[in-house]
């Protein structure tokens, strides 16, 4: 028997999985179908124990862990599992996929991730619904159902300092042609977003979080902020670079922490979701200014609305942007800010993942609007 206890005290009672052992971190729900590899392998997980409101989990297995030409996972979103434990309502000992090599909780076990199955997640994700995410604790029963120690929130951390490459890595797509160079700040970078970039013939300088982009010596058209775990004002470093790169006047773009980081570069702020967005179904609508407005220009919302991937605890404070930023997208549930964009589209980033994995590829095309601004930056 294993238990799920949440800080406030309530036990969630149900069998173990994957690897034997405790963890605790911030209990966080994704209402994706499918997706779990991906999920779990995402850096922006760090620090959290992910409950999975779709029932089943396991059912299409785990692919390989072979990497691909460039030397990062070609199947995964990382290298390794980030989330601490992962909670379900049932998993599934037998899977059938074809590119599947290994159950759900063999992969885990060999991993030291830890999970807890037959839970009541409906009613778990109802709790996280109406209180917030909290901290919790994952522990195989041995008659104590307390948490005796405090748990450290992962928020209070500088997760992306743990994510981030240590130095910079330059992946040219194949052919070793190139259209134009970015510099892609790692904060905890999904794989799929060098994919994204690679197969549209751009180079990339994948560099820490804490890179030196003023006194950098390599090349590039355009600045890229990657999405990333934790609080976005713990990465002071990275919003430093961020400013200079726009006062600059450089094309930059920023994906999920990106956008928050831009936001604070340029004298925003954030704040904490009370149970963020996780998961493939979230619709966003753009705006745009409505250029009938006179002088003040107004958004207006345009036809275009998106289904999109996303994972995030945090968001950009609407009525905290300065003169000349405007939101981009807004969350069709909740209005939260989706996205923000300068007046000038040079500066841009959105808080969804338009590379997807797992998801829909409705955002994908801003990847191409981006790098057609770097082909006008290098004429």
């Amino acid at each position: 028997m294993e238990t799920l206890l949440l800080a406030d005290g309530t036990a969630f009672h149900g069998q173990s999985f994957g690897a034997a052992k405790d963890c605790d971190g911030e209990v966080v729900f994704n209402t994706g179908m499918v997706g779990y590899p991906e999920s779990m392998t995402d850096p922006s997980y760090r620090g959290q124990i992910l409950v999975f409101t779709y029932p089943l989990i396991g059912n299409y297995g785990v692919p390989s862990e072979e990497k691909n030409q460039w030397g990062f996972s070609k199947n995964f979103e990382s290298e390794a599992i980030h989330v601490r434990g992962i909670v379900v309502a049932n998993v599934s000992e037998d899977y059938s996929h074809f590119a599947a090599v290994s159950s759900l909780g063999r992969w885990m076990e060999h991993h030291g991730i830890p999970g807890i199955t037959g839970v009541d997640t409906r009613a778990l994700t109802k709790k996280l619904r109406e209180t917030g995410v909290m901290l919790g604790r994952i522990q195989i029963e041995n008659g104590k159902l307390k948490i005796e120690n405090e748990i450290l929130d992962p928020n209070t951390l500088n997760l992306v300092a743990e994510v981030s490459c240590t130095e910079p890595i330059t992946y040219e797509p194949e052919g070793g042609i190139w259209n134009a160079t970015i510099v892609a700040f790692d904060c905890g970078m999904k794989r799929n977003i060098l994919r994204s970039f690679l197969k549209r013939g751009i180079r990339v300088h994948r560099v820490p979080w804490n890179y030196d982009l003023q006194k950098s010596k390599l090349p590039y058209d355009g600045v890229f902020i990657s999405n990333g775990p934790g609080d976005p004002k713990a990465c002071k470093e990275t919003i430093a670079q961020i400013r200079w790169s726009i006062q600059q006047g450089i094309p930059t773009f920023g994906i999920c922490l990106g956008n928050q980081l831009m936001a604070l570069a340029v004298g925003g702020d954030t704040y904490k979701l009370k149970y963020g967005h996780r998961g493939v179904n979230q619709p966003c609508q753009e705006l745009k200014i409505d250029p009938s407005s006179g002088s003040g220009g107004k958004l207006k919302m345009t036809t275009r609305c998106i289904i999109t991937s996303q994972n995030h605890g945090f968001a950009v404070d609407e009525k905290s942007l300065p003169k000349g930023w405007h939101v981009w997208f807004s969350n069709a549930n909740d209005g939260s800010v989706e996205g923000i964009t300068h007046e000038s589209g040079k500066f841009r980033a959105v808080q969804f993942h338009p590379e997807a994995t797992p998801g829909p590829e409705d955002a994908n095309y801003l990847f191409d609007e981006f790098v057609g601004s770097l082909s006008v930056a290098k004429k």
